[in-house]
């Protein structure tokens, strides 16, 4: 049973939270299947697939049990409680509001908003967040500037996403990422398209690689 704090705990200890955002519910099968046989048991599904409940729901039914499966891109409270009610076991979201913290802590569910600055971080945090989506991070200064963000306030746990790639995961562990959030580098839009999905798996072996590196 899924609950806030094994929620956490899983996605500290695995460090990769590995998003789908991809243009059809059949990719988005194709490439969670990809995600699993790469050895990950996090797998973020962002409200911008078409259908993304359904395709979430078609997740929890398949893997559920052994998988935590959460939605991306939720970004007011409307859309946390659509996710919440089909079964989402974590929000992530690109910004911050009270009202979207707040639904996500009326249901126990654990909730990444996202921020930028020390103020929007702290911020969100103070409202209740359960950790804090650093966004875009990889355009400002990667692991120097969650570093930096780091010092002043060490007690917030940080997940890095945008620009997260395969040079720049180990540094921002390094630096105290309590995860990282990582899309186009390891859901290949290349791959994709050429119907190459053990790309993804081979993707998600190599973060996977950098954490056990890193966190060892």
């Amino acid at each position: 049973m899924w609950n806030k704090e094994n929620t956490m705990k899983l996605i500290h200890d695995t460090a990769l939270i590995p998003i789908i955002r991809v243009e059809s519910a059949d990719i988005a099968f194709k490439v969670a299947d990809a995600f699993l046989q790469g050895g990950v048991n996090i797998i973020e599904v962002t409200m911008s697939v078409p259908g993304a409940i359904d395709v979430m729901k078609q997740l929890l039914e398949n893997y559920g049990k052994k998988v935590l499966i959460g939605t991306g891109t939720v970004v007011d409270s409307k859309m946390a409680k659509e996710a919440i009610k089909a079964g989402s076991k974590f929000i992530v979201s690109p910004n911050s509001s009270k009202s979207l913290i707040e639904t996500a802590n009326k249901h126990s569910t654990p909730i990444i908003p996202g921020a930028l600055t020390p103020t929007e971080i702290f911020n969100a945090y103070s409202m209740g967040a359960d950790a804090v989506k650093v966004f875009p991070c990889g355009n400002v200064g990667g692991a120097e500037y969650l570093k930096a963000i780091r010092a002043p306030l060490p007690h917030i746990p940080l997940v890095p996403t945008g620009g997260v790639d395969l040079d720049s995961a180990g540094p921002m562990l390094e630096a105290g990422a309590f995860a990282l959030g990582v899309g186009g580098a390891i859901t290949d839009k290349k791959a994709i398209k050429e119907g190459k999905y053990e790309v993804i798996t081979e993707n998600v072996k190599k973060f996977l690689e950098i954490v056990k590196e890193y966190r060892s």
